[in-house]
C-alpha cells in the first residue's frame, strides 16, 4: 500500500482547496487518472494518480484547504509480473519517502521541511501521556480563533497538526464563521500588496454615448477602447518593478477582465486583445465565464496581463476607485451608464453616459501619460462603432 501526498503545484503556493474528488473508496485507477480537482491561486488544477491500483482511504472533503504535504488517498498498488520479478527494485523504493508527483508529470523530490512545537499532556502521576504535535502557527492560528488543539486530529506527516486543520475544525466549531478560501483568499493578498507597495492615483471621466446603436456590446465596445488608448499612450500597458526601477512597456496588449462569482474574483486575461474582433471578444467571454462558473479555470488564462479592466457598473456604482495588481500599473472600471442633459445648439438633450475610474501607479506613470490614456480611451467610447 502506498500513500500520495498533496504535491508541490508550483509557485511556491503552500495550499490548496479541494474542490471536487473523482474517485472513492474501492475504485480502480489507473496511472495518471485525474483523481480529483483542488484550487489555488485562483487556479484549478486537476491532480493525477502517480500509479495504478485500488483506492483504499481518501483523506480530506470536497471545500477543505490543505496544505502541500497532506495525505490525500492511500492506494493498494496493482503488481504487474515484471515488478514481482524485481524485488531489489521494490526493496529500494520501500525506503524512499512518500510519492510526491507534480501535476506536470515528474515527481517533486522537495522536501517540505517545517519545525513543529511539541505538547505532553497527562495527569499528575504521568500514568497517561499523549504527545500533541503542531506547527508554531497552527497553535497561534488555533489560539486567536478559539479552536481546541487537543480536538483535532493532524494531517501533516506523522500526524502533525497544520494550519489547514485549524481552519477546517473552526469552520465546524463556530457557525457563522467563515474561513476564507480559494479566490477571496488570494484576493487578501493581493489587495494588502497593492495597498502596501502601489501610489495609488485616480482620474476619473465620463464617456457620451450617443452615437451608440441600440444593441452595443459593452464589454466589447471597452477592451477595444482600451486596446486603442495603450497604442496611443504605452506608459499605462506596462509593468513596473520598483525594486529593480525598471519599467516594461509591452506592445502586445493583455486585459485582465474582472469577473464576480459566488466563489470569489477572478481575472482572467484576453491574451493578444489588439488581434480580436467583436464577435471573437465576446465568444472568448462567454466561454471564460462559463468556466469560472464551473470552476474550470486554468493558472495560465489568469496570468500575465498587462492592463485590467472591471466593468463594475454591470453590477451597480457609478464611480470608484479600482485597485491596481503589481506589476500592472493601471486599471480602467467602468460605472453604471447613467443620463444627463448636455447642451446641443443651446437646447438642453438627454444622452447616456458611461462613467469611467482610471487608477494608475504614480511611480511609474506621470500624471500627463494618465490624463492622455484616458482621452484617448473616452474618444473611441464616444465614435459611432466601425
Amino acid at each position: 500500500m502506498k500513500a500520495f501526498n498533496l504535491p508541490d503545484l508550483g509557485e511556491g503556493l503552500a495550499e490548496s482547496e479541494i474542490i471536487q474528488w473523482h474517485v472513492n473508496v474501492g475504485d480502480k485507477v489507473e496511472i495518471d487518472q485525474v483523481i480529483l480537482t483542488v484550487e489555488t491561486a485562483k487556479a484549478t488544477v486537476e491532480v493525477p494518480a502517480p500509479y495504478s491500483g485500488t483506492i483504499v482511504n481518501r483523506y480530506g472533503n470536497e471545500g477543505d484547504v490543505i496544505s502541500i504535504g497532506s495525505l490525500l488517498v492511500k492506494i493498494e498498488e496493482s503488481v504487474t509480473a515484471s515488478q514481482k520479478s524485481s524485488q531489489s527494485t521494490a526493496q529500494e523504493a520501500k525506503q524512499q519517502p512518500a510519492d510526491a508527483a507534480t501535476v506536470v508529470g515528474n515527481v517533486s523530490q522537495q522536501n517540505h521541511q517545517v519545525n513543529v512545537d511539541e505538547f505532553w499532556i497527562g495527569n499528575d502521576n504521568n500514568q497517561h501521556i499523549e504527545q500533541l504535535t503542531a506547527m508554531p502557527s497552527a497553535r497561534l492560528l488555533a489560539n486567536k480563533l478559539g479552536v481546541d488543539l487537543h480536538a483535532i486530529k493532524g494531517s501533516g506527516p506523522d500526524g502533525v497538526i497544520l494550519d489547514a486543520d485549524v481552519y477546517n475544525a473552526c469552520d465546524k466549531q463556530l457557525p457563522g464563521t467563515e474561513v476564507l478560501k480559494g479566490a477571496r483568499r488570494s484576493m487578501v493578498a493581493a489587495m494588502a500588496d497593492s495597498h502596501q507597495h502601489v501610489a495609488a492615483v485616480t482620474i476619473t471621466e465620463e464617456a457620451l454615448l450617443e452615437n451608440w446603436q441600440q444593441d452595443e456590446d459593452i464589454t466589447c465596445r471597452l477592451v477595444q477602447a482600451i486596446v486603442s488608448a495603450c497604442q496611443q499612450e504605452p506608459a499605462l500597458n506596462a509593468w513596473f518593478d520598483a525594486e529593480t526601477m525598471t519599467r516594461c512597456l509591452h506592445s502586445t496588449v493583455n486585459i485582465g477582465i474582472a469577473v464576480d462569482s459566488k466563489h470569489g474574483l477572478y481575472v482572467p486575461v484576453l491574451r493578444h486583445a489588439d488581434e480580436y474582433s467583436s464577435k471573437g471578444i465576446r465568444q472568448w467571454v462567454d466561454k471564460t465565464v462559463a468556466g469560472i462558473r464551473e470552476r474550470k479555470i486554468g493558472r495560465e488564462q489568469l496570468q500575465h496581463a498587462t492592463i485590467t479592466l472591471s466593468n463594475f457598473g454591470a453590477i451597480a456604482g457609478i464611480y470608484a476607485t479600482p485597485v491596481v495588481t503589481p506589476p500592472q500599473v493601471a486599471i480602467v472600471g467602468a460605472g453604471r451608464i447613467i443620463k444627463k442633459l448636455v447642451l446641443r445648439e443651446q437646447q438642453p438633450v438627454e444622452v447616456s453616459i458611461m462613467p469611467i475610474s482610471m487608477t494608475f501607479d504614480h511611480r511609474a506613470c506621470t500624471g500627463g501619460e494618465a490624463a492622455r490614456f484616458m482621452k484617448a480611451l473616452v474618444q473611441n467610447l464616444q465614435q459611432a462603432k466601425s
